[in-house]
């Protein structure tokens, strides 16, 4: 089952989180193993996106947001965007647009950012926007990173926190075919150093030695012990002089959003004269999600009740959604 754990260090300005997509990571691979190949993602794309579903269950665990938090890479390269989605409740979703030829060992430069010019955004959809109201985004470029040699997820998000949230994060990240993973080391804001011993202030110096110290401490994990050894393991082996304190362990799940009624309401945003196109053409509309695969079809009945006002619908088999 997959599982997040929070937990604290007594006494020390600094947070941890560490998530195992297991489930939830496989039932997205296995959703896009059909007998159409064009849907299946290259292993590096798939790679890229088991990371990037580990690292935004870690974002949206951290933050107290009724609403969606949505991470996108896009740049150019044979995949055009990469998108993973995390709802408040933590279920997600992943997608990827791939237009070109991936090659055996391509990793996130040459996917997404082969002339440069790659960003990442991190959009916070809100669940019940109200009128004006506009999602918050941060974007930072992929080459904005602090670290020599080409750029990791791990690394553009880790510039991210710094930039857009002020906060200092170290983040481990980690996939393969049964495990998507993450681990996340962070300095408190100056709001939450509650935790302190005696809540006594900690000079900014002291708290940078600190945090410091569990960020080396965190990126002496390899991404295959952060795949293979379970979370009591780690925890132990990396922080065993610290004083850890936990928390009830959360369960993020993989949830599809699509729905036949968001389809119906997408083709009738086409208008009528192209659907009825594409009926000409094609016999029926059929749309596929790209998030989870599930195929809406409509015949010239269901398409022309898109097109009529729940009202004049007459009762029947076709209406019921």
């Amino acid at each position: 089952m997959s599982e997040l754990h929070k937990f604290l260090f007594d006494g020390l300005p600094v947070r941890g989180q560490i998530v195992r997509l297991t489930d939830a990571w496989t039932e997205i691979l296995a959703r896009r193993r059909t007998d159409d190949a064009a849907s299946t993602w290259p292993w590096p794309v798939a790679e890229m996106l088991g990371e990037m579903a580990a690292a935004g269950v870690l974002m949206q665990s951290n933050i107290k947001f009724n609403g969606a938090l949505v991470m996108q890479i896009f740049g150019e390269g044979p995949v055009k965007v990469a998108v993973a989605e995390v709802q408040q409740d933590l279920s997600l979703r992943v997608t990827a647009k791939v237009v070109g030829e991936v090659l055996s060992g391509a990793h996130l430069q040459d996917l997404v950012n082969v002339n440069g010019r790659g960003r990442c955004a991190i959009t916070l959809d809100p669940k019940d926007r109200k009128p004006g109201q506009q999602a918050y985004q941060g974007v930072v470029p992929l080459n904005a990173t602090q670290g020599a040699g080409q750029p990791n997820l791990a690394d553009v998000l880790e510039h991210y926190m710094r930039q857009s949230e002020q906060l200092d994060t170290k983040l481990v990240l980690a996939a393969n075919e049964t495990v998507a993973a993450g681990l996340l080391i962070q300095k408190l804001p100056a709001e939450g150093e509650g935790n302190i011993a005696g809540g006594k202030p900690m000079d900014p110096a002291e708290q940078m030695e600190h945090f410091n110290r569990i960020a080396t401490l965190t990126a002496s994990l390899t991404g295959d012990e952060l795949l293979q050894l379970d979370v009591e393991t780690i925890l132990r082996r990396l922080f065993w002089q610290e004083k850890i304190l936990r928390f009830d362990p959360q369960t993020p799940r993989f949830a599809c959003t699509c729905s036949r009624e968001r389809v119906a309401g997408m083709i009738r945003g086409l208008g009528q004269e192209e659907a009825d196109s594409i009926l000409a053409e094609r016999g029926e509309i059929d749309v596929s999600c790209d998030f989870c695969g599930q195929h809406y079809r409509f015949d010239a009945v269901d398409a022309a009740q898109v097109f009529t006002a729940p009202g004049d619908r007459p009762p029947g088999p076709s209406t019921v959604q």
